[in-house]
């Protein structure tokens, strides 16, 4: 655990940073598209986020799949795909809360995650499974992030408060624009994802998998609806973010939720 503690402490101490600085730089200000202070430090702590989730996750005994590393890896890729994405679209707005929440995941992943990690060695198809997995998750929390600064930009605009922290942000069709081709991609991997895992995993049950797999059905099928609603019914607005919430929750459940209840709670 010495070994990583630096990195992830300089790590959270520059999303931090990057968070205050984008934060207090004054929504009032005319932004640039891509600012440079908040994407350098951003950057920079995303190669120490890297080394450390790579420490967490991966070791000489096998993959650590357990809770807080794979959660670590999550956030990594989260804030890769974003400040990535950001340099040709605009998501950085999305960054005053991955930021923070990436500190944060670090920071319990420092203090809770335990000393001998429950490691194991992944076949080619589990692995391709767990790497569908990871960047479904990645790319559909990316969505509901990007539906939480959308409902903010709906509440704003309808109680007349165009000002102040909407000045950075796209315009409301832009938004909603860039949340669908998010929830587009998140939901092909997902599909994928589900398909490897009933391929390739076998005695689910035995594996404590059942409350996952469930809760990851419930979620494909409401971002399944959500899609058609989309393109059948025009859905937008707070009945598509509803929608969003709505699957990312169960997924969350799927992952974290039963992760906490089988790894913290029970145990095992």
């Amino acid at each position: 655990m010495s070994s990583i503690t630096a990195p992830t402490l300089a790590a959270i101490a520059l999303y931090l940073c990057a968070a205050l600085y984008q934060a207090l730089r004054g929504p009032g200000e005319s932004a640039p598209a891509q600012p440079r202070v908040p994407m350098a430090a951003g950057a920079l702590a995303l190669v120490l986020h890297g080394l450390a989730a790579g420490s967490l996750v991966f070791s000489g005994a096998g993959v650590n799949l357990s809770l807080w590393p794979v959660s670590v890896l999550i956030f990594f890729v989260v804030n890769l795909l974003v400040l990535a994405s950001s340099l040709r679209k605009p998501l950085h707005s999305l960054l005053l809360i991955l930021f923070p929440a990436s500190a944060l995941g670090l920071g319990l992943a420092l203090v809770f995650n335990p000393t001998i990690p429950h490691s194991q060695h992944l076949s080619l198809e589990i692995g391709v499974h767990v790497l569908l997995s990871i960047l479904a998750y990645s790319l559909l929390t990316i969505a509901a992030v990007q539906s939480l600064l959308l409902g903010y930009q709906h509440y704003q605009l309808k109680h007349h408060h165009p000002g102040g922290f909407l000045r950075g942000m796209p315009p409301l069709q832009t938004m909603e624009v860039l949340l669908f081709e998010v929830i587009w991609t998140g939901f092909a991997l997902l599909t994928l994802s589900l398909v490897t895992g009933f391929l390739f995993l076998e005695d689910f049950w035995a594996q404590h998998l059942a409350h996952k797999t469930f809760f990851s059905l419930v979620g494909w099928v409401l971002f399944a609806v959500l899609l058609w609603g989309r393109h059948a019914l025009g859905w937008r607005g707070k009945v598509a973010i509803r929608w969003t919430l709505g699957g990312f929750a169960s997924l969350a459940l799927a992952y974290w939720g039963s992760k906490f209840v089988l790894e913290i709670l029970l145990g095992l």
